[in-house]
Order: C-alpha cells, then structure tokens, then sequence
C-alpha cells in the first residue's frame, strides 16, 4: 500500500537531514494551495538535451523531465529529510555496511510491468558503472535483492552520502527488461523513448524543439499526478522566453539566472518568481586556476589574484544585487558550509606584496606577466562578463590578461579537460552531500585528462585527500561537519580557485498554479502534485 509522501521515513541519517530544517514560509500562498486534476504545464528555456536518461548523465535537461519519468527510491523536502517514494522506508546496518530498502508493491512501468527489486538492482550496477559521479556509488559492493520488494545494498565501507543519491535526478529507477537486453547503455534506443515508473510517462521528443509527456494511470501514488499533460519548449532566447510569459504562454521558466531576466520577471503582474528550490543544486561561480602550469603552481601568485579580484564588486555591478557570495567550495546552504574561512577582501597593497615575494617584479611597461582566461560560452552575465571585469582588475597588480571566449561548449571543455588553460570561468553544482559534488574537484586521484568537472586544476594536497577519504565514511554528522570544515579552510587557503557567487537561479510561476514542488532539488523534483489552482480557460 503506498504511504504519503509527507510521511517521515524513519532511518539512521533522517536526524541529521533534521539539522537543515528551516521554515518554509518562502512558498507563496497561491502555489501552497491544493491544485485540480487537469490542464497543461508548458515549460520554456534554454533546456536542450542529448536523452532523458539521468543515470548515466547529469544536468538540468536531462533532470527536468527525468524526473518525471522515472521515480526513485527516495525523494527529499524542503527541509532535506528523505521522504518514502519507491522505497516506503530503510534500515542503515549499525555498521554502515549496508542499507535495507523496502519497495512499495504497487509501482508499475508505465508498459504495466512491476517494478521490482531487480529493477533497483539493475539500475545501481548501471550507474556505478557509467555515471559521471564516479564517488556517488563507488562503496557499493553489491547489491542482493532476497525478494521482489526487498532490496540490500552493501558498501566496503559507510557512505552516509548513499541516502541523497538515492533522490529522482540521481537514481531514476530503470526497467530491467527494457535496458537490460545486451545492447551498450550509452546508445541504447531507449534513452530517447524512455519507460519509467514515474507521474508521466513519454510521448514524443522533437530535438531542439520541445518535449512531451502525458499523464501516467498507473501511477503509485494516489490521486497523483495533477496534471494532464507537461510540453519543454526548447528556447535559447531568454528575451523570447520572457515575450512568451507576457503573453502567458508559458506556466514555468526553471534556471533563471540572468538578474536583467529576474528583475524583468519580478515585474510581471502575471507571475511569481521563486528563489528557493536550488538548495540541493548548490551552484557556485568560480575562477580556477591551472595548479601544473607556472605560475599558477606557486600558491603566492593564486592568492595575490584572489586580494585583487572584487568579489562585492561582481556581485554589485555585473549580477545587480541578485546573487549572494561564494566563500568556498560548500554554499552556504548546507549543513557542511564553514563561513569561517579567508575571504580575500580587496587588498592591492597584500597582492603586490606576495607578488613581489614570489619573484615576479614588474617590468618597463609595468607588467609582471600575462595570463589567459577562458570562458565557457552562454550565460555571459556568469562567464565572460566576470573574466572581463577581472581583466580590469588584474592589471592593476601588473597583469596582462587575455579573456578566451569559447565559440561552442565542446571547444571548451576540451581546453579546459585536458589541462590546455591557465585560468578559466566554471560554474559546478554541489549536489547536496560533498561527495556527490565537490570531493571531485578536489581529490588528487580523480586529476583525469580529457573528463570535465573533474579534478581540472590539477590540484593535490595530501592533508585534504585524507580530510575528504575520513569525511566520506564518517556517519556522526558533527564529526562530519568538523572534516569539512578543516577541508574549506585549507582549499581557500590553497587558492586553486577564487570562488565568486552562488548562483541565483530562479523559478517563474505563471499565476494560478498551485502545489510548488516542495524540495532542495525545486525543478528536479517530481511534478505528480503540482498543477492548476483552477483549470485555465
């Protein structure tokens, strides 16, 4: 019988989801309210995807309708406790050793068959294989499956970050017997017409174009989906996404992050702009720097471009108020963030100084030495605008900089992957627990040629290897707490990046719809009870 998704489930690490709580009055009314069966969501931006297969890739296009389509064992609230959704509840062994998942027995793909154990089975070994997260699930040992709805993962060691990834963008659960049939998974013709047992099930995909889903009846949780229909325009013109909400067009913009575009949109008399819901998400802006190339090894000259670059100033001048400070490599919204670290307030007289020290003294023409700065295309506001800025600010302490703009995002991620740069802009989400998210920027063994968003400033400090190897099995969250605080003060201070905003995505709702999805993940979270307050005419 399935529970309510606002049911606790009881497990060892739900008391410290508990420690996040806070109060949820960011909700506006209208989208608190209880929302009709019916009607049609259409969705618009910049959401263009490869495939709808988020267990072997990440992001926001392939999350969106993902999540959607596919449920997974757990899904969490806004105040990040885990909630029953395939699994109604789990035991943690007292040794960490393994977790205990108890299914629903009423799940159905949406082609009428069972989801069972196997299922779950299944899916953990494909994405611990193929998954760009390659921490996420990487104690898993195996995974026994004692009967159709019983499932027990066992870990080498305890991984309390195990729980979160079991949320829908993370572990969308997938038909065994339509994926495991032998042929690759990366190709496989089922990423582009896919059978979940999510609130929606597939109908059609156009690229570049839109997407389409439909309400699912066979749906295990009760009275739920609300909708009837979700249409993803695919849009990159964010001034065509906001004509289209003028005319009302569209019922909901996710990752919105331009402040010209959110100040615009605060304005519509017709909608309601959210900023919470990115909890999970946890994206941060970032300059980092090329730790194997001179001089960017030496840790002095890191530091001095750190006391010279502005971050109030970015914030104030180019994000227009919009965006809040990045001081580290946690945002400030999680339970392991450390406020305490060096924040590099402007100081030009400091970054001279360990400039000097570091033997580069400036020349005739007043320089010490030039750089270059790359910047990943799109989203300039958070990219080439910030390089731009920097650029200014730079030569005020002597340095040349030349700002690289990327014609494409594959041209990019090649320079930068295989350590072809010397400073670039990046933007790399968190994912709710660290080692989901940020151990990959920072372990030494995960320095890997050609793979992005991995460890690409070549950075090794031993101290912070064993910091991030104890924090990864410790279960005490203040034990926990303490190693991650000890990692940000030592990252911060080895300055292989300079860390800028917090970046301020943004949710537009269209009046009258109801039932915000309640959740870290805001976007990335299943729809099944979100709708109209009232049917639109």
């Amino acid at each position: 019988m399935a529970q309510s998704r606002r049911h606790l489930i009881q497990g060892a690490l739900a008391a410290s989801a508990a420690l996040l709580a806070g109060p949820a009055d960011w909700v506006p009314a209208a989208l608190a309210a209880e929302p009709v069966t019916g009607g049609t969501l259409v969705i618009a931006g910049a959401l263009s995807l490869r495939h709808f297969n988020g267990a072997i890739q990440s992001g926001s296009a392939t999350a969106i309708p993902g999540t959607q389509l596919f449920a997974s064992p757990l899904r969490f609230d806004a105040n990040w406790q885990p909630q029953p959704y395939l699994a109604r509840s789990y035991e943690v062994a007292p040794d960490g050793l393994s977790v205990t998942l108890h299914l629903v027995d009423n799940a159905m793909f949406h082609d009428g068959k069972p989801v069972t154990s196997a299922d779950v089975a299944f899916t953990i070994d494909i994405i611990k294989a193929n998954h760009p997260f390659t921490t996420m699930l990487a104690p898993v040992t195996h995974v026994a499956t004692p009967d159709a709805h019983t499932v027990i993962i066992h870990l080498s060691h305890p991984h309390p970050a195990l729980i979160l990834a079991m949320s829908p963008a993370l572990m969308p659960i997938l038909p065994k017997h339509a994926y495991g049939d032998g042929q690759p998974i990366q190709t496989h013709p089922a990423n582009l017409h896919p059978i979940g047992s999510g609130p929606f099930r597939f109908v059609e995909y156009q690229p570049n174009d839109h997407w389409t889903l439909e309400r699912s009846d066979t749906f295990f949780l009760k009275d739920e989906p609300k909708l009837n229909r979700i249409v993803c325009r695919m849009i990159n013109d964010p001034s065509v996404v906001m004509l289209g909400v003028d005319r009302g067009e569209f019922g909901m913009v996710p990752m919105m992050t331009s402040s010209r575009d959110i100040m615009r949109a605060e304005k519509v008399p017709t909608a309601t702009v959210a900023s919470r819901g990115y909890e999970g998400i946890g994206a941060i802006t970032w300059l980092a720097f090329n730790t194997q190339r001179k001089p960017f090894d030496d840790k002095r000259v890191r530091q001095a471009i750190c006391f010279a670059a502005d971050r109030e100033a970015i914030l104030k001048r180019l994000m227009s108020g919009k965006a809040d400070p990045a001081t580290g490599p946690i945002v400030s919204a999680s339970p392991f963030y450390e406020p305490a670290v060096e924040l590099y307030k402007p100081d030009l007289d400091r970054a001279n100084s360990l400039l000097d020290a570091a033997g580069h003294k400036r020349g005739s023409d007043d320089t010490r030495f030039s750089l270059v700065i790359d910047a990943p295309p799109g989203n300039p506001e958070q990219s080439r605008n910030v390089a731009e800025f920097l650029r200014a600010q730079l030569r005020k302490i002597g340095i040349a900089v030349e700002v690289r703009l990327a014609p494409d995002f594959p041209t990019w991620a090649q320079r930068i992957s295989n350590f072809d740069f010397d400073l670039t802009m990046d933007n790399v989400w968190n994912w709710g627990d660290p080692v989901i998210g940020v151990h990959r920027t920072y372990l030494s063994s995960n320095i890997r040629k050609g793979v992005i968003w991995s460890n690409t400033q070549g950075y090794e400090n031993p101290e912070v290897d064993q910091l991030l190897a104890k924090a990864a099995v410790e279960l005490d969250l203040e034990k926990r707490k303490a190693l991650y605080s000890k990692f940000q003060k030592i990252v911060v201070d080895d300055a292989p990046i300079f860390y800028i905003d917090q970046v301020p995505y943004r949710t537009l709702f269209r009046t009258g719809l109801a039932g915000l999805p309640e959740s870290i993940w805001g976007p990335f979270s299943p729809y099944d009870a979100f709708g109209w307050e009232k049917l639109p005419t």
